[in-house]
Parts: C-alpha cells; structure tokens; sequence
C-alpha cells in the first residue's frame, strides 16, 4: 500500500482496500472530516490541519494494519511513558 497523500485538486487520494472504503468513509464522516467516494474507486479525503491528517493516518490504520500489527501497536502504547507537563 502507497502510504503517501497525494495532493489532488479536490482532496488528498488514499489508497485502501476497496471492501473497506465505504467503512472507512463512514468513520470520517463521524469524525468531521470531509471526504468522497467517487465512481473511479479512490477515497478523496480533505485534510486541513494535522489533528485531521492524524486522525485519517489513524482510521486507515485500523483497517488496514493487520491483527498481529494492531496487537504490537496497542502493547507499545502501554509500555510507554507519558508526563504531564501542565499544572491541574
């Protein structure tokens, strides 16, 4: 799978299997993120600050990643560290 972003007039191309575009779609547009399934197939997505490139890098992720990459991502996320740097 081609991991880069494309830019394209109309939005940014993501290539993703094509069982899983219209899931994929479906999640983007519960996160408020514009998007469009047009009839050559790709999945064009609008991307317009780094919190929504973060968020489509994540969506696409979980549906293409496979189980035993999802099980290994998940494990680093526990094991790291975290410090807050702000005053509560």
């Amino acid at each position: 799978m081609d991991k880069s972003l494309p830019i394209v007039p109309h939005g940014q191309i993501i290539t993703v299997p094509l069982g899983d575009r219209w899931s994929i779609k479906h999640r983007f547009q519960e996160l408020h993120i514009a998007c469009t399934c047009p009839a050559d197939g790709t999945l064009r997505v609008t991307i317009n600050d780094p919190v929504e490139l973060l968020l489509v890098h994540s969506v696409v992720q979980r549906f293409t990643a496979s189980r035993q990459d999802g099980a290994a991502w998940l494990d680093r996320c526990w094991d790291a560290q975290v410090t807050c740097t702000t005053d509560h």
